[in-house]
């Protein structure tokens, strides 16, 4: 008698939960389709011109591929190291294994913005400011436990059974790691790519330390925006950002899904 009531009322709070985390969303969403000279919700016009004002202004689109490209070489970076690191740590039989994932998985808890002033004095002495390959290999220490995690993942459900028979038919250790690591978990390494990709693309703090003028990405650029002027353009951008994560994450469904993981 109790147990139809109390599922109704967790389906309730839990509808009501989604609502309140997807309400800033919906509100962002809407307003960058407003056609008014500034941003207010609800919008008193409906227009693209916030869309088209982004397309067309020059520093607006400069950022955007400032961060397409480091969110690029981040990905790459991030799943290179992640999955030899995964790897390592699954196949391997060496002490302070859990030391190691501790430190790897540090980023995670450490916040962003102490990993980012310390990034900011190496990378000043360096002189590496505003340089996009250091800043991919700064955001790859953000990136690098995400990756890492679902590489960890996807080893495990490898039989080593598989790795053992390929080396009695005469494969290498080099040629059972690129004929049977890595083709059974090409789907796994696909989507660690595509979440090390929105980690780097999404990452504001260590570009706001790093980036300076030469190399300024969307969220830098957003955070400028906004301390300068708080323009409907920037709901349209923020829009764009949501879009971009949502295609991820539907990527990443559609690849788990036809591979049947």
């Amino acid at each position: 008698m109790t147990r139809g009531p109390g599922r109704l009322l967790l389906n309730v709070v839990v509808v009501a939960l989604c609502a309140l985390l997807l309400a800033p969303i919906v509100i962002v969403v809407i307003a960058s389709f407003s056609g008014d000279a500034y941003l207010k919700f609800p919008p008193e016009s409906l227009s693209l011109r916030w869309y088209q004002r982004f397309l067309t202004d020059d520093r607006w689109l400069n950022a955007l591929w400032n961060s397409l490209a480091v969110a690029a070489m981040a990905c790459v970076f991030s799943t290179a190291l992640g999955f030899l690191t995964a790897y390592a740590m699954v196949r391997g039989r060496f002490p302070m294994r859990r030391a190691i994932t501790s430190m790897i998985l540090m980023p995670l808890i450490v916040p962003h913005v102490v990993t980012a002033i310390a990034l900011y004095f190496l990378s000043a002495r360096l002189g590496m400011i505003g340089v996009k390959p250091w800043i991919a290999v700064a955001h790859t220490v953000v990136a690098l436990p995400v990756v890492y995690v679902i590489l960890r993942a996807a080893i495990h459900t490898v039989d080593p059974n598989l790795e053992k028979a390929a080396m009695i038919c005469g494969c290498t250790r080099a040629q059972v790691f690129t004929r049977v690591a890595l083709p059974l978990t090409t789907p796994s390494i696909v989507s660690a790519m595509l979440f090390g990709f929105l980690a780097s693309f999404d990452e504001l703090v260590i570009s706001l330390f790093l980036a300076g003028i030469r190399a300024e990405t969307l969220p830098v650029r957003i955070w400028n925006s906004l301390l300068l002027e708080v323009e409907p353009t920037i709901a349209a951008v923020s829009s764009l950002l949501i879009a971009a994560t949502v295609v991820v994450i539907v990527l990443d469904r559609v690849i788990r899904r036809a591979v049947r993981i």
